[in-house]
């Protein structure tokens, strides 16, 4: 009881933005942490030559797509960032993409899983408290994206479409790559 106490005393001094919950970030970060999550446990478990196999169509090793997962969080929050602050996104097309991820597969051809994954939880965590500290407004808040088409698009849609799916997207195919 005192405990309760104390917490409802040390609450009430607070600003009170600071003891809301923005439970539209809170949930988004969430989904992120789940697919993080599940992607960093999945991977964990995958023996070297798993590791070490080329997804089909992709061309890229299951490490290296992971590793890229963990690469893009902080890309794809920047952007995000952009659309909160009503900026447009200019000059990412999907070739742009194409190279980027070209580009990380050479230079990050045997990465080791301990270095993926440690990456992945580092920049899942950063991903999930950037997107916690969005308000309502600022994931209302939409600009022109020319990574599609240059629709006008609103900060929530892009951190769903990019940086929450992003993990889930790839699991689903290294599962099915790996017939697991």
């Amino acid at each position: 009881m005192k405990n309760h106490t104390y917490e409802q005393s040390a609450e009430a001094h607070l600003p009170a933005a600071a003891t809301r919950l923005n439970h539209r970030s809170e949930a988004l970060a969430a989904r992120l942490e789940i697919g993080a999550a599940a992607l960093a446990a999945f991977s964990a478990a995958l023996s070297e030559t798993e590791w070490q196999t080329r997804l089909p169509r992709d061309g890229r090793k299951v490490g290296v797509v992971v590793h890229h997962v963990a690469s893009m969080y902080p890309i794809e929050i920047q952007l995000a960032s952009l659309l909160a602050a009503g900026q447009t996104i200019t000059g990412v097309t999907w070739d742009t993409v194409a190279k980027i991820n070209r580009d990380h597969a050479e230079q990050n051809d045997k990465v080791t899983k301990d270095t993926a994954l440690a990456l992945l939880k580092t920049n899942s965590a950063a991903a999930a408290a950037a997107i916690r500290a969005f308000a309502d407004e600022d994931l209302d808040s939409s600009a022109t994206v020319s990574l599609n088409s240059d629709a006008p698009l609103t900060c929530q849609f892009f951190l769903e479409d990019h940086a929450v799916r992003h993990s889930y997207h790839h699991l689903a195919g290294i599962k099915a790559a790996l017939a697991r």
